[in-house]
């Protein structure tokens, strides 16, 4: 059984107390055999994923940070985090982990479509949200993960769009992902992996509705 070390944790805060490179060096050993504990937690995710998906790629997400257009300069992120690709252009969507004291989530669907796929999105929603609201208000889903995130979204209507639109809420939205949070009890618990899984699969029916929209023109034509 795969389960997340209490040392990982244990590690990242002393990594945020001692952010620098000289402290990383001396405590390499120590990362790395958290970081191998937490790959064996990551494949056995990847593997029951795969049970009801097809996972194309498991990313495991670099510690170095990309400090180059940052203000902080710190050099290591102070989180772990990995994603499970779907595989096939006629699968859509993400799986998203991510491990931090006091910060821990998962997360999934689409960050920042591509222009194509997020005008096609926006067109599906304008003549007909009615199944997206359905998938998103489904009592289970709505408990988990409340809403779509609204970080992301233009302040008016997009152009080309009306902004008396019925549906401007889901319009505006230029990313169409879900979040729910962890406490560390629940990270360090030995079901985790169940309840973590649980949260993916109330991903899918989102996922295949999305998949069709991105796969199909506005009359419901293949596109692939």
């Amino acid at each position: 059984m795969a389960i997340i070390p209490t040392s990982s944790f244990t590690f990242l805060k002393k990594l945020k107390k001692n952010n620098h490179r000289d402290w990383m060096l001396e405590n390499k050993k120590e990362y790395l055999v958290n970081e191998k504990q937490l790959k064996e937690f990551y494949t056995s995710i990847e593997s029951q994923l795969n049970e009801t998906d097809e996972i194309l790629k498991l990313k495991v997400f670099r510690i170095n940070r990309d400090v180059r257009f940052s203000k902080d300069k710190t050099p290591y992120n102070v989180h772990r985090s990995v994603s499970f690709s779907r595989a096939g252009a006629h699968r859509r969507g993400g799986y998203y982990l991510r491990l931090e004291p006091g910060n821990s989530m998962m997360a999934g669907g689409f960050f920042s479509p591509e222009p194509a796929d997020l005008l096609r999105i926006r067109r599906e929603f304008e003549m007909d949200s009615s199944e997206i609201r359905k998938i998103i208000n489904q009592k289970e889903f709505k408990k988990a993960f409340g809403g779509f995130n609204q970080e992301y979204k233009v302040k008016t209507a997009p152009r080309d769009f009306n902004k008396e639109d019925p549906n401007i809420d889901l319009i505006k939205l230029k990313s169409f992902f879900v979040v729910h949070k962890f406490t560390d009890k629940e990270v360090f618990s030995k079901d985790f992996d169940k309840n973590l899984m649980k949260h993916f699969l109330l991903l899918r029916p989102f996922f295949d509705y999305m998949s069709e929209v991105l796969t199909t023109d506005l009359n419901g034509e293949p596109l692939i």
